[in-house]
């Protein structure tokens, strides 16, 4: 089923982002655009990711990048440690 008809997201998409580490729908929006043109989809997207689902929720929580790409960047940009980024 559709969760994004601008852009033509499905709800399997959506899912397969979230387990790919995706917590917010504007990380959502960043994989694949859901939720950036009309934002009728953006709820939808909140009900699918859920509250407290996310295992990576905790990194943002304390202001910490939550998807791998993001934290290695931020481990070269400070190598003896991520406390030096908070």
């Amino acid at each position: 089923m559709y969760v994004c008809s601008c852009f033509g997201v499905t709800e399997k998409q959506v899912k397969e982002h979230a387990d790919a580490g995706a917590c917010t729908p504007r990380q959502i929006a960043s994989a694949c655009k859901a939720g950036t043109d009309c934002g009728s989809c953006v709820r939808r997207i909140q009900a699918i990711l859920g509250r407290g689902n996310c295992p990576r929720r905790e990194l943002l929580d304390k202001g910490l990048p939550a998807l791998a790409s993001a934290s290695e960047d931020l481990a070269e940009d400070f190598p003896e440690g991520l406390s030096e980024a908070a």
